[in-house]
């Protein structure tokens, strides 16, 4: 009988593994999925002005700030590993962004991050900008750290600094919806997918006791997700369209 005990337990030992496991690779992977059927679009439409950049910018500064935040506090490798993942999804969407605005561009004149000029600040005509910037900021990052990582409450506003950035992630687009007074060129899938792996995360956070300021941001992501879905359907007349 004990031994039967034993192997029942075992048994779902194994299972819950199994189940943490799945979870964690879903976490690492599931962050870049929202922006699959918005790559598909842009490349469909070959147009970009439904889709707001300054979102990629907003989640390179969050997934930027966040791989620091784990070097001072070393939290799940699984977030760190997303981070990553986040971050070069991001330059593709970028890469795509910028050959398809070039390839529709009639003007000759270009806005290079070199020109300092702050009314096309992320609005640059060649990907390698925004690569340039990335790094710059990495390194500005990388240095201050360095200097600062003994200080425990650097290190926790570090991670709150990461946390408000990312919980920011659908506000570029909520305002972009408003000023165009549409949401054609935005995949709705992509913003079905943010809500459903905001609600994801938020749970992950929750179960694996994750720092607050974790989940804390996925609650403010969930509160924007459905302001962009109330978007989709107070802009658009046919809301099913959209969807196919």
């Amino acid at each position: 009988m004990d031994a039967e005990v034993v192997l029942q337990e075992e048994d779902m030992e194994g299972s819950w593994t199994l189940l943490s496991w799945l979870a964690s690779v879903v976490m690492v992977l599931g962050g870049a999925l929202p922006y699959v059927p918005q790559y598909q679009e842009i490349q469909r439409n070959n147009n970009t002005e439904g889709f707001s950049t300054r979102v990629c910018l907003v989640l390179l500064i969050a997934n930027i700030l966040r791989i620091f935040f784990w070097i001072g506090k070393q939290f799940e490798l699984t977030l760190l590993l997303q981070s990553v993942v986040m971050i070069l999804t991001m330059f593709a969407m970028l890469h795509l962004c910028c050959t398809v605005q070039n390839t529709n561009r009639v003007s000759t004149k270009q806005h290079r991050l070199s020109d300092l000029d702050v009314r096309y600040f992320w609005k640059w005509n060649a990907f390698e900008d925004y690569l340039l910037f990335c790094f710059g900021f990495t390194v500005l990052c990388a240095v201050v750290t360095l200097l600062l990582l003994d200080s425990a409450v650097f290190v926790e506003t570090l991670g709150s600094l990461a946390v408000v950035f990312e919980a920011m992630l659908g506000l570029p687009q909520l305002l972009q919806n408003f000023h165009n007074r549409s949401t054609r060129g935005m995949s709705v899938k992509m913003v079905l997918l943010w809500t459903a792996g905001d609600v994801f995360k938020t749970a992950y956070y929750v179960m694996n006791e994750s720092p607050a300021q974790f989940w804390a941001c996925g609650s403010v992501q969930i509160l924007i997700d459905v302001a962009i879905l109330l978007q989709v359907l107070f802009y658009s007349q046919d809301t099913r369209a959209k969807l196919g």
